[in-house]
């Protein structure tokens, strides 16, 4: 699966959990104050990427600074390297 690939299944799944327009999914948007989620749809947000991505989220340093779309592409992106690197 190809970066590109990644941010696309996010973008759509995120879009499709929490009925967001797709044109708002953007790198630069705010998960808070941009796509309007709160502190509970994160909960929801960490079971959609479980399972589009079939691994699982752990309370991870980095997940704490994730305050936009393009950090949770990142984050994935980094985490899908480092499970193919264990494999």
């Amino acid at each position: 699966m190809t970066d590109q690939e990644i941010v696309e299944l996010i973008n759509k799944s995120l879009a499709e959990e929490f009925e967001l327009d797709p044109a708002m999914m953007t790198p630069d948007v705010h998960i808070y104050e941009g796509l309007g989620l709160d502190s509970l749809d994160t909960v929801d947000m960490v079971i959609v990427l479980e399972a589009a991505f079939k691994f699982k989220v752990r309370e991870e340093e980095e997940i704490r600074k994730i305050r936009t779309l393009g950090d949770i592409h990142r984050f994935v992106i980094n985490k899908k390297k480092a499970i193919e690197q264990q494999v």
